[in-house]
């Protein structure tokens, strides 16, 4: 039943439920920016998967990881250039990798941070999201157009990971 209802929100938003199901997005849409590398996280594997469908649908290069303590190995060799990491995983919580990956990476070249969760949305979860690193903290379910418009701002920057 999870599974239907995550697709089902991401369905609604317009968005391909499988990478098989559709062709691949036209070339003008893909041209329209940078491809961004995004790493997403979270320990609901649709969620990852959906969202994931998504960005490649948009032209982008993503790493779904499913448990906190295999972020930081994927963020070091994939150098993303965003994170979207549910603050609830196994193994190391989101709060915990943003605080990481902040003082890990130079402002220059630290992944755009994006906190996601169904179960801490009150003021003071996005207060402490704030001060442990996250440049922005969406509540579940969040819209896809929404992380979509987050991430726009990278397209135009020169690639930071050189």
């Amino acid at each position: 039943m999870r599974r239907n209802r995550a697709h089902n929100d991401f369905r609604e938003m317009g968005a391909p439920t499988s990478d098989h199901s559709r062709p691949r997005a036209d070339a003008q849409r893909r041209t329209a920016g940078k491809p961004l590398r995004i790493v997403v996280a979270d320990d609901e594997r649709d969620i990852v998967d959906t969202l994931a469908a998504v960005l490649r649908h948009a032209g982008h290069e993503v790493y779904g990881v499913y448990n906190g303590s295999e972020v930081l190995p994927t963020v070091r060799v994939a150098r993303p250039d965003a994170v979207i990491i549910d603050i609830s995983l196994p193994g190391m919580s989101g709060y915990a990798i943003a605080q990481e990956l902040r003082h890990t990476f130079t402002d220059l070249r630290r992944p755009l941070l994006i906190g996601i969760s169904g179960k801490w949305k009150q003021r003071s979860d996005k207060v402490i999201a704030q001060q442990v690193g996250f440049d922005h903290y969406l509540d579940k379910p969040c819209g896809v157009e929404e992380i979509l418009k987050l991430l726009e701002p990278l397209t135009d920057r020169p690639d930071r990971r050189a």
